[in-house]
């Protein structure tokens, strides 16, 4: 193979080949004046695992030896390097469709009442008085339904949300909005003060990638309580 160097550095430099079998070899390249580029030639039987330049320190550079505290601290610092990037993992983002509808065939989302609707439809009706969930629906620009997300499955008297799985969720498919939704075994419609809590944290989370939070509706199989329409959003 041929290598080449550009000898108009300052320092005097040598090309340190590493092979497979871990023994090293320099081949120095005297500088000379007025040379331009100057090429080394080494034999194609070479076998050549990595290169690292290095400044020569003997009288005249030339035949001098490196020194290897040195070339062991690059050696070690390229294997852990290799050995990093070799434990990176690739993210594939994939969105898909559970049906192949048309958007303009999915539903519309106007008001809080066609949000009840959509939810109560998902519900499982056997549950919605025994425990507590947490779902959200998730819109595109024109407010149709892109995806139902069922985010948690608690007991009796409550469930945990988590913003982050709601978030993610969000930007795996691209959405721009959410209505959030959970239901009170109890019957009782009013919010807590940790609903409030919650809601105003994922609004303000959602904010930073532009996505709305329209509502967040509260749901019983007879009545839903809407925080959009009672002015908590």
């Amino acid at each position: 193979m041929i290598c080449s160097i550009d000898e108009t550095v300052n320092q005097t430099a040598a090309f340190i080949f590493i092979d497979t079998s871990t023994k090293f070899a320099f081949v120095p390249l005297k500088r000379q004046r007025n040379s331009g580029i100057k090429k080394c030639f080494l034999h194609h039987s070479d076998s050549i695992y990595s290169v690292a330049s290095l400044p020569l320190s003997g009288k005249d550079g030339y035949g001098s030896i490196i020194n290897f505290q040195t070339l062991k601290k690059i050696i070690m610092e390229s294997m852990l390097s290799l050995e990093v990037l070799n434990n990176v993992s690739e993210i594939d983002i994939v969105y898909k469709r559970k049906t192949k509808c048309l958007m303009s065939d999915r539903p519309l989302i106007s008001t809080s009442a066609d949000a009840y609707k959509v939810f109560l439809h998902y519900w499982n009706s056997d549950k919605i008085d025994l425990l507590e969930e947490f779902k959200v629906i998730f819109l595109n620009r024109s407010n149709r339904v892109m995806q139902i997300f069922t985010v948690s499955q608690g007991g009796i008297t409550g469930t945990v949300a988590d913003a982050r799985l709601i978030l993610g969720a969000a930007v795996k498919i691209a959405a721009c909005a959410m209505i959030l939704a959970h239901n009170h075994p109890s019957g009782s419609m009013k919010p807590s003060r940790a609903d409030e809590e919650l809601t105003r944290k994922i609004k303000e989370a959602a904010g930073y990638f532009d996505i709305k939070v329209l509502d967040h509706v509260i749901i019983s199989p007879e009545n839903y309580y809407s925080f959009a329409d009672e002015g908590l959003l």
